[in-house]
């Protein structure tokens, strides 16, 4: 059964850096991440630590656990104190958790989230956040790396800013998860989840951050560039080559080490990051040796 939510207010200032919090908090990078220690996931959130995590959630933007030993079921717990869970449509899941993804690679399956991205950009409401653990993993190599977009966003020359203005992108689940859905359940799999179109950059509803929300996994072209630029082109194909590289322009922020947290898996590690404000990239680098994770996603809101 969900435990009840406390009400988060949007209004409520960022926690400056002396803020006290009821467990200890190291801070990663001066950009992003934390490492959470002093707290059992174990047990049952009370609405004290539950609003502290959030606010820690909203000013580190992913944060890092150890040595939590939990089950799928407090996994699901946990992340339920956060809001409704998603069921993931493509990835196999929990046999008794359906809200638990299982993401496994080994020595006859290689991983394929070597691309920076936002998990389920491509909904028409992504999801909130989501919570990783590590249930198996290489001695060396697999780590993953998270992307402060609003860092990413803020650093952009103000012509830039003025040229994103009003632009809209569509995200699109086919191009990549195409690949492992049957091809003539495509059309079905398309009429149930069509492409997105979300602002390229969108509002954070609970602390007014402003954050570039493009990624090369999932953005596949820009909905309204026609109506938005007042560029004058030689021939056709420069509006077209225009468009296709302002886009890669902005995938490109993600790339920046500025803006990036990466973390080494150890077993029973928990990775939580805000997924409005984050990018992540899996390191492809452990092939043939196993990686094995549960991911559970709260659902989110739609952007604006």
């Amino acid at each position: 059964m969900q435990a009840a939510v406390t009400a988060f207010d949007p209004n409520r200032t960022m926690a400056a850096d002396t803020e006290s919090w009821p467990f200890k908090v190291t801070r990663c990078t001066p950009s992003i991440g934390a490492q959470i220690s002093g707290i059992d996931l174990r047990d049952p959130l009370d609405n004290a630590t539950y609003l502290a995590l959030r606010r820690a959630l909203l000013k580190f933007k992913v944060l890092f656990f150890r040595d939590q030993d939990i089950t799928p079921a407090q996994h699901v717990a946990v992340a339920q104190r956060f809001g409704k869970l998603e069921v993931h449509p493509t990835f196999p899941h929990h046999p008794d958790h359906p809200e638990l993804v299982i993401l496994g690679r080994n020595d006859a399956k290689r991983g394929r989230e070597n691309l920076y991205h936002s998990d389920v950009s491509w909904r028409q409401i992504p999801s909130m956040g989501s919570m990783l653990r590590c249930v198996q993993c290489p001695e060396v190599g697999g780590d993953t790396i998270w992307i402060n977009m609003v860092e990413a966003y803020a650093n952009l020359p103000d012509e830039m800013k003025a040229r994103l203005e009003g632009l809209k992108a569509v995200h699109d689940f086919l191009p990549l998860f195409g690949i492992v859905i049957p091809e003539d359940q495509h059309d079905a799999m398309r009429e149930k989840f069509p492409p997105a179109v979300h602002p390229v950059v969108r509002t954070h509803p609970e602390t007014g951050e402003k954050i570039l929300y493009v990624n090369e996994a999932f953005t596949t072209y820009l909905a309204n560039y026609g109506h938005k630029t007042v560029q004058q082109y030689r021939i056709g194909f420069d509006y077209k080559l225009a468009e296709m590289e302002l886009l890669q322009y902005l995938f490109r922020q993600a790339q920046a080490p500025e803006y990036q947290v990466r973390l080494k898996w150890e077993p029973n590690t928990i990775a939580f990051w805000d997924n409005r404000s984050c990018q992540h990239y899996a390191v492809q680098d452990y092939f043939p040796a196993a990686r094995h994770m549960m991911r559970a996603t709260v659902i989110g809101d739609r952007p604006v």
